[in-house]
């Protein structure tokens, strides 16, 4: 290990984008801001220095995530890469399925766009008449 790496510090925020937990470095930054990244359970800021050994618990969108840090980088790499930066807990895995599942299970939402065409209101009509 040289000296550089010695003193090269490791924020949070960039570790996390690192990782590939967020497209951008800001999206990261943003999130440990407003609380959705807790260090040893503590609330942090974007600067934190994060070390090995410390375990994360990342809230994105859905998902929560609770990791232990294995390795270290400011710079993002291939995904199997950043895969080797940590390892998620199985019970965070599990977690992570089962809402996976749920939200597969939720009936998609219905969007229309504009008018309904003449073809689609006579469908429409179609139907009310049935009923």
């Amino acid at each position: 290990m040289n000296s550089h790496e010695r003193e090269e510090k490791f924020r949070i925020d960039k570790w996390l984008w690192a990782a590939r937990f967020f497209k951008t470095r800001s999206l990261a930054a943003e999130a440990v801001e407003s609380g959705k990244v807790h260090l040893n359970s503590v609330r942090i800021k974007p600067a934190k220095q994060v070390m090995i050994g410390d375990t994360l618990n990342i809230r994105v969108g859905h998902y929560q995530y609770e990791i232990e840090v294995l390795g270290l980088s400011n710079r993002r790499g291939s995904a199997t890469i950043a895969q080797q930066l940590y390892r998620e807990t199985d019970q965070s895995r599990q977690q992570r399925e089962i809402i996976a599942a749920q939200i597969k299970a939720q009936p998609q939402p219905f969007y229309t766009k504009g008018r309904p065409t003449k073809r689609a209101r006579r469908e429409i009509q179609r139907f009310k008449d049935k009923v």
